[in-house]
């Protein structure tokens, strides 16, 4: 039996990223307490810089490895290079150690070991420097999902980064219960999701022999017969991917886990989960099942109009700045579903354009809200006491201007290029309603964005004021990065709209 030949050269960013997490635990179980913090961030940025240099010597690379597990192409390489650079800002904003942080990194190099000190700053939940090797794994895991060129890889690689998400959705040290009550639903649906995942994949071994997205494809395109079980799991196969993505009715689970788990977890979360997720959808529906277009756009279309209504809806409603933020990333769900109903060359594009200037917009959104306290330190996320934050911090207010205004598609702003994109891509594509709808809950999202921004710079005394905490030199860092981005795309688009162009088609 001859074994298959591993290409370790298109599997860089992967094994890079995968060993600096093993390296990680090897550091969480070893060294000392005291200077454990600054290894784990010091390795977790190398990891992930070594990995995004590796992406970017890939560029261009076209074929697979492992045989056929893993695929190397346009589109793999510029999901993979989102997902890093969004892993580079959120370990940013995880690395805040000041005692108000959600993650509080308490045991540093003045705590003596052993002290009473350390041991008490290890009951307090403090020092939890194991949320740099769950991030890695997490990256690693994304990195593989968008980039499988089989069913079965994809749902490994869908379980290696679920499995830290959970955990680290629980890891909130002020509101613990509503912590780990967040991280346990997620836990329960998305163990729900994987179930239908892979009974679709059954199914679809089932019917087609195969679990390569290639063979798929090959044996659909000879067999224009396709039985009940071949739509079957295709459904199953939609609904869990559904479900990372957060479109509805999939979506139950985002409200409740952006707003219990710690804040620089609900920006990771928020940003790469969705680019992982929607890179996998594509691949899926582009590469395994074109020739099922006629039986799969329509239910994406509808869905993407149910998500985007639905989500703006439900955010008019939200006194919650993180429960407002987890319905408007539901509509900005349908937004992207919508490139990816257009089905083409257009549509790939732009999605793949919307869904990293959306990645860094959401990011920087959540890492001004992790700055913002109330007088005990502790998260203040209740929109009526953001009232006068604009006189108070003004600086910190534009900022958060600026992402909202990025969110609701205002002109001049990275998220209006996106919609612009994905809306013409599915009008071409002779999505005219879809692209009604998606105006309209455009509209919607104005004015919920619109009212925060009138709360911040309202002059009405609020009951509990909010604070701005000064953030390290990173969590500034990766804030102003999120601002350049949304601005300079916004203002010049054309640099990133040519990059996703010539990302090219999917390895078939």
């Amino acid at each position: 039996m001859t074994p298959p030949s591993i290409e370790y050269g298109q599997l860089s960013p992967m094994l890079i990223v995968l060993g600096a997490a093993v390296a990680g635990v090897l550091v969480e179980a070893f060294a000392p307490r005291a200077d454990r913090f600054r290894w784990q961030l010091g390795l977790c940025l190398a990891g992930l810089c070594s990995a995004l240099v590796a992406v970017a010597a890939l560029a261009g690379t076209v074929g697979s490895a492992v045989s056929g597990a893993v695929v190397s192409d346009g589109p793999a390489s510029f999901l993979q290079g989102v997902v890093l650079v969004v892993g580079l800002a959120a370990v940013a904003l995880v690395a805040e150690r000041d005692s108000g942080a959600s993650l509080s990194f308490t045991a540093q190099a003045s705590t003596v070991p052993g002290s009473v000190a350390e041991r008490t700053a290890v009951r307090a939940g403090g020092a939890q420097t194991e949320v740099f090797p769950l991030t890695l794994f997490a990256v690693a895991g994304m990195l593989v999902f968008v980039a499988a060129g089989d069913l079965l890889t994809m749902f490994v690689a869908l379980e290696v980064f679920s499995l830290p998400l959970y955990l680290m959705c629980g890891l909130a040290r002020r509101r613990r219960l509503l912590s780990q009550e967040a991280a346990l639903k997620y836990f329960l649906l998305g163990a729900f999701s994987s179930a239908f995942f892979l009974y679709g994949i059954a199914m679809l071994y089932g019917s087609t022999g195969t679990l390569t997205l290639t063979g798929i494809a090959t044996t659909l395109a000879t067999h224009t017969d396709h039985t009940t079980l071949t739509l079957l799991g295709t459904a199953l196969l939609t609904a869990g991917i559904l479900f990372k993505i957060g479109a509805v009715p999939f979506h139950s689970w985002i409200p409740d886990v952006y707003q219990g788990a710690p804040t620089p977890i609900t920006a990771f979360m928020a940003a790469a989960t969705k680019v992982a997720a929607f890179g996998a959808m594509l691949r899926i529906f582009y590469v395994a099942l074109p020739t099922l277009s006629h039986n799969w756009r329509p239910i994406l279309s509808m869905i993407a109009m149910v998500t985007m209504i639905g989500g703006a809806v439900l955010a008019v409603s939200q006194t919650d700045l993180k429960r407002l933020l987890g319905y408007s990333a539901v509509a900005q769900a349908g937004f992207i579903l919508t490139g990816v109903v257009a089905g083409d060359g257009a549509g790939l594009s732009a999605t793949l354009f919307y869904l990293a200037t959306y990645a860094l917009t959401t990011l920087g959104a959540f890492a001004v809200v992790s700055l913002v306290r109330d007088e005990a330190g502790g998260e203040q996320t209740a929109i009526a006491n953001w009232a006068g934050i604009g006189r108070r911090h003004p600086l910190t207010a534009l900022v958060f201007t600026v992402f909202l205004l990025a969110l609701a598609g205002i002109p001049l702003t990275s998220g209006f290029i996106g919609k612009f994109a994905v809306f013409a891509a599915a009008a071409h594509s002779g999505q005219v309603m879809l692209v009604l709808i998606g105006v309209i809950a455009s509209a919607v999202t104005v004015f919920v964005y619109a009212r925060v921004a009138v709360v911040m710079y309202d002059q009405a005394a609020p009951i509990r004021p909010a604070i701005v905490r000064a953030p390290s030199r990173l969590t500034a860092t990766a804030i102003l990065f999120g601002v350049v981005v949304t601005i300079a795309f916004g203002v010049l688009p054309q640099p990133l709209l040519d990059m996703a162009h010539r990302a090219g088609d999917f390895l078939r």
